[in-house]
């Protein structure tokens, strides 16, 4: 079923995330971070230079991820990009986490059991990660190029909605912003407004669940 919300809800979802933390811009250099992974081992954006890095903004229990999941349209989409040397980083950004033991065996597993298998899987508990490129739903879509710019930053895919049918008549925008970097063309859909469950930031984010609509 597709969530309905009202205009003022999608500005409390928008106003959710400081301007000043919103710092990916496609066509401009994405944002340096470091992190640890599930597995404690450093995650560093400059380690992937010369390589193309998609970051997937994800929750389990979002029914739009699970769409993508359920599905194996996001584990394929994966799959394929990671065949041809692109590094794939699942992150998740709930700030109920930090620390989560549970999540940290949780969430691999989960990812695992649907087919995925990323290079690394984050949890962004206090939110720095999320709160650096302005994530603001799951799933969130990102993409880099080999010189560090943000080439891609929005939905999934063009249908925004729970409903798996959609799928297969959607387009896959990181799909296609990969495959026309790598042919050494321009991004002809370089963003999109991302669409599905919204990320809980600690601080006063109480909209959950929202559907916000693709542009």
């Amino acid at each position: 079923m597709k969530h309905l919300i009202t205009t003022t809800a999608i500005l409390l979802a928008f106003s959710a995330i400081p301007a000043a933390h919103a710092q990916a811009v496609v066509g401009q250099a994405a944002p340096a971070f470091q992190t640890v992974d599930v597995q404690g081992k450093p995650v560093r954006l400059a380690d992937f230079a010369g390589k193309h890095v998609v970051l997937e903004w994800f929750n389990p229990s979002c029914p739009f991820v699970q769409k993508h999941y359920n599905s194996g349209n996001m584990p394929a989409t994966q799959k394929a990009a990671m065949s041809k040397g692109v590094v794939w980083i699942s992150i998740n950004s709930d700030a109920r986490e930090p620390g989560d033991k549970k999540a940290e065996t949780g969430h691999p597993k989960w990812l695992n059991d649907k087919g995925a298998s990323p290079t690394a899987v984050v949890l962004d508990g206090a939110g720095t990660l999320g709160k650096s490129y302005g994530a603001r739903a799951t799933p969130h879509m990102f993409v880099i190029d080999p010189q560090g710019k943000v080439i891609y930053a929005g939905a999934i895919d063009s249908k925004a909605s729970t409903n798996p049918d959609d799928i297969k008549t959607a387009t896959n925008y990181v799909s296609q912003a990969l495959d026309e970097s790598m042919a050494g063309k321009s991004v002809s859909k370089p963003k999109s407004q991302a669409y599905g469950c919204s990320i809980h930031y600690g601080w006063g984010d109480k909209v959950k669940n929202l559907f916000i609509p693709a542009g």
